[in-house]
């Protein structure tokens, strides 16, 4: 007996408010990076620091990954569609991949510029006080941006969103460092400045490398971490009903988690109470996990990796049929056939009900007539007496 089914947790009707929330504080990060690079970069120009002038170009990176989020959290938040059954979350995990790729290739692209800067004597000029104006004002703006950015993600369960997030706040760390070197600059050590600027281009490089490490994890099917598989393994091995869990498969989509899990149940239970024992486990799943968007579970009569999995070349019903036929005389019309294939082997139950003036069929020797096949396992008949 063997029942799969999938139940899916996604609620389509929210899509739009998400995309609306996702829309709405990115334009409103996009805004503030956008003034915040314009007032670094013209103060770190003016006023002799290469830190915050870097840190500009790092806000001027953050309205570039805004960009991307719009673009992306358009597409990724559509309800599922007939060629993208379970959605377009996965477009979420490429634009993640990407914005990571874009930091990573700015941080370096800073850190070698500002190496060659170091190596070559550093700064030759003193930065002035209003660098240190922007630093304050550029930490107090991206660490509230981030906190609104993140609090926003969580809620609608967007890892890109939250990815931006840490991308805002690099950036209010990045003017912690500046705001530092300025300070070290102005009390007579000049090479800090540069420092600094590699320092920031590092964290740049940092935060870059740990989304596009993430997102390709998630790309080729990185399953969940062994604790939390061996946790669910024995959430449904604890369900009643369930003998063993021998196969627990997990990938994530976005935020989401999928799982395929094969449960071994009684092979003498009907199919739907197998299927019944299956909506038990999804349920202590989900209790377990709120993020689990499909569970995708097959009822196992036997362990099929302790036993050999049966073979398709095992009769179908009408055939085995056909056989009883040949060996039972009288066999009745109404008669009920429950087939039980375990290990290789066809085990039949048969019920049927016989007149109190004919024979009862001899069950052993019909099993032994059907021992020639190399199928049969066992027969057991249950019969009862009718009248005329």
């Amino acid at each position: 007996m063997t029942d799969q089914q999938t139940f899916s947790s996604q609620e389509h009707k929210g899509l739009p408010q998400e995309r609306r929330a996702a829309s709405r504080v990115t334009v409103i990060g996009m805004l503030l990076d956008g003034v915040l690079g314009i007032l670094k970069v013209i103060a770190g120009t003016l006023f002799h620091s290469q830190a915050l002038l870097v840190d500009g170009i790092h806000s001027f990176t953050d309205v570039a990954s805004d960009l991307v989020v719009l673009g992306v959290m358009r597409v990724s938040r559509q309800a599922p569609d007939q060629d993208h059954p379970y959605g377009h979350q996965r477009i979420e995990t490429m634009g993640t991949m990407v914005l990571g790729s874009i930091l990573i290739a700015v941080g370096a692209a800073l850190a070698w510029d500002n190496t060659l800067r170091l190596l070559d004597g550093g700064a030759v000029n003193i930065p002035e006080w209003p660098v240190l104006v922007a630093a304050v004002i550029s930490i107090a703006s991206k660490e509230w941006i981030y906190r609104y950015t993140r609090r926003v993600g969580i809620a609608i369960r967007s890892d890109l969103i939250i990815a931006n997030a840490w991308h805002s706040r690099t950036d209010a760390l990045s003017s912690v460092v500046v705001l530092f070197s300025t300070i070290g600059a102005m009390l007579g050590y000049l090479w800090l400045d540069i420092l600094a600027a590699v320092i920031i281009s590092g964290i740049i490089i940092h935060i870059g490398w740990r989304f596009t490490r993430d997102s390709v994890k998630e790309l080729v099917d990185t399953g969940l971490s062994p604790e939390d598989t061996e946790a669910l393994k024995y959430i449904a091995s604890k369900t009643d009903g369930v003998r063993n869990v021998h196969e627990l498969r997990s990938r994530r989509m976005g935020h989401d988690i999928l799982l395929d899990v094969h449960l071994v149940v009684s092979p003498e239970i009907s199919v739907s109470e197998g299927h019944q024992i299956g909506m038990q486990v999804v349920k202590a799943m989900r209790n377990a996990l709120d993020n689990i968007l499909d569970i995708n579970f097959h009822i196992d009569a036997e362990n099929d990796e302790i036993h050999p999995q049966t073979s398709e070349q095992l009769p179908a019903r009408a055939e085995i049929r056909e056989v009883l036929h040949q060996h039972i005389e009288n066999l009745p019309s109404n008669n009920r056939l429950r087939l039980h294939y375990l290990r290789n082997r066809v085990h039949m139950e048969l019920f049927m009900e016989i007149p109190e003036s004919e024979a009862l069929p001899d069950a052993r020797q019909i099993s032994e007539d059907l021992g020639r096949y190399a199928w049969f396992g066992s027969l057991r008949i249950w019969h009862a007496h009718t009248e005329h």
